[in-house]
């Protein structure tokens, strides 16, 4: 079992940063791939970008790519959502979520936090 918990949302003005971090309890969270997703209201759930177990591997999708990055502290247990040159489009509820298997595609995550929300203001 893991749980998670996100934390680091807020209310930021366009351009402006927030860092989100996923804190992974449990002894077996450092075997688990970690991804953030989110999700806008009337839209569906993207993977914005997801981390290897080792950090060694990521993905950032084309739409942040270049503004947000993703990385891991195993020694803490959490990961982080830099996220940088925020957009009104970037407005959502953020999840991370773990899978024992690195994918981008939110099915294959079995253990999910309970979101933060993120709100860029124009």
């Amino acid at each position: 079992q893991v749980q998670l918990v996100e934390s680091g949302g807020g209310l930021v003005q366009a351009g402006g940063s927030l860092r989100l971090s996923c804190v992974g309890s449990g002894r077996t969270f450092n075997n688990y791939a970690v991804g953030w997703f989110r999700q806008a209201p009337g839209k569906e759930r993207e993977s914005v970008a997801v981390i290897s177990y080792g950090g060694g591997l990521t993905y950032v999708a084309d739409f942040v790519k270049g503004r947000f990055t993703i990385s891991r502290d195993n020694v803490k247990n959490t990961v982080y959502l830099q996220m940088n040159n925020l957009k009104p489009d970037d407005t959502a509820v953020y999840d991370c979520a773990a899978s024992r298997g690195y994918s981008t595609r939110a099915s294959e995550f079995g253990y999910w936090g309970q979101g933060t929300q993120v709100t860029v203001s124009s």
